[in-house]
């Protein structure tokens, strides 16, 4: 039985973590944190998760029990502080912030708007996406865990990439839910009061989440300082906050400069068909939240006309957004089957 410790498990996706592996039958949870409620027992925070009555929440300074396999379920920051000490401690380590994902400082500080403290520590993280890395995967001691709008939006950009072809640029048009888009923040802009009955763009051409999707999806340029935007990047990315909970869907545009060889359409989908977590659909306006919500899957379809490729993509962010696919990437560090713990209850939930 793997030991697992997660740090941060009070917030959004500590407590989605919770939640899918307690269906897990190779993994169970020993060691928790949360400072907000160390001391407290798993019961007073969350009475529906009575599997772990017996846990209690320690402290983020506290120390997890030596071989367990740590989740990072913490802001930026947090997962800078402790990265390091766990990793040379031993522990396997996937963190779920997005403090390990951007390969290059400059960028990363741009775009998340802090210093990098232990920015040496990227080079040994694997990207953790299965569908591109599985292989690094397998071998990794430390996995950065991607981000939520981009795995909507990279998976089905790198499949496209099969069907050959120069592409001019990318346009992502995402919506997410409030836990998607707020997250961890207490910004009164998610408040229930302010996102009911409204819809509304935010972090326009500044999101975090950009470079993650063009370094791995787009495959474009790297960004340019604002005095260099004559060097237009290749992708533009731009979310928007639905009055929903949970679920992201993206509207991918992609400007063709050389045509592909081959399809885009089926191009994709034979790519999608060896992969346990990648569904392709008959048509773009079959692609809806509901069939995503709840399970670790993404599904996507695209269609063509002229020069352009429109991909419409879902998946729930918390799930292959964060912890679904954390607990995939636990799967094959530790050489179990990768579907082991997310597929039955995704196909239960998917129906």
């Amino acid at each position: 039985m793997i030991e697992v410790s997660i740090f941060g498990a009070a917030g959004l996706t500590g407590r989605e973590l919770l939640t899918w592996l307690r269906h897990h039958p190779s993994a169970r949870p020993v060691f928790l944190t949360s400072d907000q409620h160390a001391g407290r027992s798993v019961a007073q925070v969350f009475p529906e998760l009575s599997e772990y009555n017996n846990l209690h929440f320690s402290r983020h300074e506290d120390t997890p029990p030596t071989g367990s396999l740590v989740f990072l379920a913490t802001p930026n920051q947090t997962s800078m502080d402790l990265a390091p000490a766990l990793l040379e401690r031993g522990h396997k380590v996937i963190d779920l912030s997005g403090a390990f994902r951007i390969p290059e400082q400059p960028l990363f500080e741009r775009f998340y708007g802090i210093e990098h403290t232990c920015f040496s520590l990227v080079s040994e993280a694997v990207y953790g996406m299965p569908e591109l890395f599985r292989e690094q995967i397998r071998n990794a001691q430390f996995i950065s865990n991607p981000g939520c709008y981009p795995t909507g939006s990279i998976i089905p950009l790198h499949f496209l990439k099969e069907a050959g072809g120069r592409i001019r640029q990318v346009i992502v048009d995402a919506k997410s839910g409030v836990s998607g888009a707020g997250g961890r923040t207490e910004d009164a802009g998610f408040a229930f009061q302010n996102v009911y009955e409204n819809f509304r763009a935010y972090k326009v051409l500044k999101h975090q989440h950009t470079p993650e999707i063009q370094i791995y999806g787009a495959d474009g340029p790297r960004f340019q300082s604002p005095d260099e935007a004559k060097n237009t990047p290749i992708l533009v990315f731009t979310p928007h906050l639905l009055p929903i909970y949970r679920g992201i869907l993206s509207t991918i545009f992609v400007e063709w400069e050389e045509s592909p060889s081959s399809d885009p359409a089926t191009s994709l989908k034979g790519r999608s068909t060896s992969e346990p977590f990648v569904r392709y659909l008959e048509s773009p306006e079959a692609v809806e939240l509901k069939k995503t919500q709840h399970t670790n899957f993404v599904d996507f379809s695209a269609r063509s006309m002229g020069h352009i490729t429109m991909i419409v993509s879902a998946i729930d962010n918390l799930v292959k957004g964060a912890a679904g696919q954390a607990i995939q990437n636990m799967n094959l560090m530790e050489g179990l089957p990768e579907t082991e713990g997310l597929l039955a209850r995704t196909e239960v939930m998917a129906h």
